[in-house]
């Protein structure tokens, strides 16, 4: 991870940008996407796929990521904008936005899945790229982190779906509670269709 971004900084090209998303699975929520330039020689051995680190070392290293990043930024994408042209043209998006935020334009563009977006910049797809690029990783924990905040402050307004343990994503708590309470003004209601479709069938079960 230390040296992957630094083969792409090639031919001239001075300025790389990670992007990676957080937020795609989860019955509620927006998706949110971040961006972010890490100076040439900047490395932190403890960055690596947020999804692999601990809430509080995530806090701790966004700190860190924000502080040295020659730029980043970050976009949050309704939950109504999902619904309208689906999670993953949202999470392209957030992405992108958030590439457009920064305050200073990337020659190369590095973006976690096997999916892309045009950019006026050369873009590269990276499989698993939150455990290889260094700013792919440091965009996801700069993501994770500002969308678990987003769903902390909206647990506090909506205490019975557990969003301060499940950030939205569909545990058996969290669909119990949907079937039960029914769905909030913050709900993906084309995620929500399988569930309501499972709970009207005779044997209802839970596999998550």
């Amino acid at each position: 991870m230390k040296y992957f971004d630094q083969k792409y900084l090639v031919n001239g090209k001075k300025y790389l940008a990670g992007t990676d998303e957080a937020g795609r699975g989860p019955l509620a929520g927006p998706v949110v996407a971040a961006a972010v330039i890490l100076p040439y020689d900047f490395y932190d051995a403890r960055i690596n796929d947020s999804k692999k680190l601990s809430a509080g070392l995530r806090e701790e290293l966004f700190d860190v990521i924000c502080s040295n990043a020659l730029s980043f930024a970050y976009t949050s994408i309704s939950h109504s904008k999902i619904d309208e042209i689906n999670i993953l043209q949202a999470s392209l998006l957030a992405m992108k936005k958030s590439v457009q935020k920064l305050n200073i334009s990337p020659d190369v563009i590095l973006i976690d899945g096997n999916k892309s977006f045009n950019y006026n910049a050369e873009v590269i797809s990276i499989v698993k790229g939150d455990a290889k690029s260094l700013s792919i990783a440091s965009a996801s924990i700069i993501a994770k982190v500002i969308r678990d905040r987003i769903m902390l402050k909206l647990a506090k307004k909506y205490p019975q779906y557990g969003w301060e343990t499940n950030k939205g994503y569909p545990t058996k708590e969290h669909i119990e509670a949907v079937l039960k309470y029914g769905a909030t003004s913050f709900h993906r209601e084309t995620f929500l269709k399988k569930i309501y479709e499972r709970a009207n069938q005779t044997a209802f079960t839970f596999d998550y």
